[in-house]
């Protein structure tokens, strides 16, 4: 194997398969990336078994075909300090060993053989759906704030991608809770088609948010029994899904929550902000006491002391206090694009329903806390 290929293109697709890879392996090999340069393009692969990352490149100049597979990260980190934009060569000398080479720069890294490198076969429907980049990739960052970190409850460890219909409309909704609080969000679909539901597992959340921040503008979503596939141009990400079924959702969204708050979102952040600041812990309470046309922001940290402040708001319902935790608060809140958040309360224990004004068609519940 002999081919040249720019710097910063083939780092642009390592950056993403290195990401993959876990830091502490069982297997040697998949702390591999595989490299095969054929037909005019160098394909690179990387995996953790539960999820593979495949990319294409075809901007390079191969003058020996063949394949091998080397330590993603040494790879990665390799390229990172090599001068932007230069020319690399990469030479294949045997089996053990692939020669590197660039400007005044020469590297020879130890190799482990192809045939050790798992295989995967993509057993998916032909008919792939597809889906708007920028708003899937909205509808994940909207969701993937609540996602849980339990693992005795894997099945809230991800993402819920299901269909649901409005108005003869068919979309495509992603849920996440961690029972404390939830988020969805939805998306119409174009053409219109079903697919079988599916939990997206937290990982290829996050690798898929990603690549996606720089993908083509339409991505394609294949299904299979137990796997995913997403694909973004010339590449593609195919992951396990989480087996296990996911609660039913709308028993814990409110339906007749009739105390209503809206305020301006910037300011409630950065209120939110200052009051924590007297607490170590980010996840301590923040207290909100609402009155005519004002809150009144409220944290007492037994180790640091108190804060507070008061803001305006948009409130005529009687006085009344309720507790959140600050994190859960501020990561919603950062999620809402309109200028206004719209939050709708019925006491101080029950689920609060909090709406954004710009997308009718994603929502946010959040349960009290107890201070």
């Amino acid at each position: 194997m002999h081919f040249q290929i720019k710097r910063d293109i083939l780092l642009k697709s390592l950056n993403f398969a290195h990401n993959i890879i876990e830091r502490k392996n069982t297997l040697p090999i998949l702390s591999n990336v595989l490299l095969e340069a054929k037909a005019k393009t160098l394909s690179i692969v990387a995996t953790d078994l539960d999820l593979v990352f495949h990319d294409v490149i075809t901007d390079l100049k191969i003058t020996e075909e063949g394949s091998t597979t080397t330590s993603a990260t040494v790879l990665h980190d390799l390229l990172r300090k090599l001068q932007s934009n230069s020319e690399v060569i990469f030479n294949l000398k045997d089996e053990n060993r692939l020669s590197i080479s660039a400007e005044k720069s020469k590297f020879n890294l130890l190799c482990l053989p192809v045939d050790n490198f798992p295989n995967f076969s993509d057993n998916f429907s032909n008919d792939g759906i597809s889906l708007n980049r920028k708003d899937f990739l909205s509808l994940l960052s909207k969701t993937k704030i609540s996602m849980s970190n339990d693992e005795t409850r894997h099945y809230l460890n991800g993402i819920y991608i299901h269909n649901i219909e409005l108005n003869g409309k068919l979309y495509l909704t992603g849920v996440a809770t961690d029972s404390h609080r939830l988020s969805s969000s939805s998306m119409l679909l174009d053409n219109n088609s079903k697919f079988k539901s599916f939990i997206l597992p937290k990982k290829t959340v996050f690798q898929l948010c990603s690549l996606l921040e720089e993908g083509s503008e339409k991505i394609s979503l294949f299904s299979g029994d137990t796997k995913i596939q997403f694909k973004i141009g010339n590449s593609k990400i195919t992951s396990k899904v989480i087996d296990g079924k996911f609660p039913d959702y709308k028993k814990v969204v409110p339906k007749n929550n009739s105390k209503i708050l809206s305020v301006n979102v910037k300011d409630l952040i950065n209120s939110v902000e200052r009051v924590i600041t007297v607490s170590i812990d980010r996840k301590e309470g923040v207290k909100l006491t609402l009155d005519k046309d004002n809150i009144q922001l409220f944290v007492n940290s037994s180790s640091s002391g108190e804060g507070k402040e008061t803001l305006k708001a948009n409130y005529s319902s009687e006085q009344f206090t309720v507790s959140f935790n600050s994190r859960y608060l501020l990561d919603i809140a950062s999620e809402i694009e309109d200028e206004i958040i719209t939050v709708k309360l019925n006491d101080a224990v029950s689920p609060v329903l909090i709406q954004d004004n710009s997308d009718k068609y994603s929502y946010y519940v959040i349960m009290p806390m107890k201070i």
